[in-house]
């Protein structure tokens, strides 16, 4: 595992960076919009066109 100390005066941080990259690429996942279809939308206008 890789770990990072971080020494801030009479502060010791531990860092795994391992887990920050977990969390990280969890989040963008969360916050990713679906992908868009656009074959699909473009035929669903299509069929809307031809019924009218």
């Amino acid at each position: 595992m890789n770990r990072k100390l971080i020494i801030d005066g009479n502060a010791v941080y531990e860092i795994d960076e391992e887990c920050m990259l977990g969390r990280r690429v969890e989040e963008e996942e969360r916050t990713k919009e679906p992908e868009r279809n656009v074959y699909m939308e473009e035929y669903k206008k299509a069929l809307k066109r031809t019924e009218q």
